[in-house]
């Protein structure tokens, strides 16, 4: 295991609200929580400290996840581009791409030589909506527990605002080619993008972003300091959130670069990673 020293002061930080990421975090390939990570996690809110969890899935498909560690928090879906409480129904926060940019995007993944190695998922009222069913939207369909809903010509949605825009595609240095090119296109200022899974291109309104959604959770709804705030993630779209804690923990399994900024790395998911880590810093 590679690990990063944490320093002392960080190290004593008094940690009141503990925000995970699903996939790759808590949940790797069984799709499930492990008992070692749910017990640990109930051991933390039984010191008194909150545990939220901020995801990319859509929020019906992330919703079981919440249940299951009976968070009290609003749950953070979508990157931070949906914040509900599922308690009491309120949505505190839902941020959407604008018609206009869509539609850019949605030309230009159906450009002649993209169109048939991209699958485009539109997500509008947290339903999935597809041009059609394709074998990735079928692996998503599966791992997400939703059922995407194939309309032919996606254009015909953009009466409304999508909350995000998806591109899945097997080949991951493709979605690289194509990130890189969009950051050319759109300045940080009109669009998010960013990867939740190596085949997962993802874009959102500008403003959302993990580390956007946990200082919601931390400073507006719970009155903390990023100091009071630990994190643990596992990929590029979790950068934000782990960059914003006074505790920061990537995954064994995470690319490089997301280890790098961490202020400690854990075992991989497969390994109850996260519970390592929350032992580690929070129960000792």
């Amino acid at each position: 295991m590679d690990t990063m020293p944490l320093n002392q002061s960080q190290d004593e930080k008094d940690i009141k609200l503990l925000v995970l990421d699903i996939d790759g975090t808590i949940a790797g390939q069984s799709n499930t929580l492990s008992h070692p990570v749910k017990e640990v996690i109930a051991a933390v809110q039984a010191k008194g400290i909150k545990v939220a969890i901020a995801t990319g899935r859509m929020y019906c498909s992330a919703l079981r996840f919440h249940q299951e560690i009976g968070s009290t928090l609003p749950l953070v879906a979508y990157q931070g581009a949906w914040i509900q409480d599922p308690n009491t129904q309120e949505i505190h926060r839902h941020l959407s791409v604008s018609r206009e940019i869509a539609l850019q995007l949605l030309e230009y993944f159906e450009q002649p030589d993209l169109r048939s190695l991209l699958s485009v998922h539109f997500y509008i009222n947290d339903q999935l909506y597809v041009r059609e069913i394709t074998k990735e939207t079928e692996s998503y369909q599966q791992r997400c527990g939703v059922n995407a809903i194939p309309v032919g010509d996606l254009r015909q949605l953009l009466d409304h605002e999508p909350t995000k825009i998806l591109a899945l595609c097997d080949d991951a240095s493709l979605i690289q080619q194509l990130l890189a090119d969009l950051r050319h296109r759109y300045k940080p200022t009109e669009l998010y993008m960013t990867t939740s899974v190596a085949t997962f291109l993802e874009a959102a309104n500008t403003h959302v972003n993990k580390g956007n959604a946990v200082r919601y959770l931390a400073e507006e709804m719970l009155g903390l300091e990023s100091h009071n705030v630990m994190t643990i993630g596992d990929n590029f779209n979790d950068v934000e959130m782990l960059s914003y804690a006074g505790i920061s923990v990537a995954m064994g399994n995470a690319p490089d670069q997301v280890q790098a900024i961490a202020d400690w790395v854990a075992p991989s998911v497969e390994l109850d990673g996260a519970a390592i880590a929350m032992e580690k810093f929070l129960l000792n």
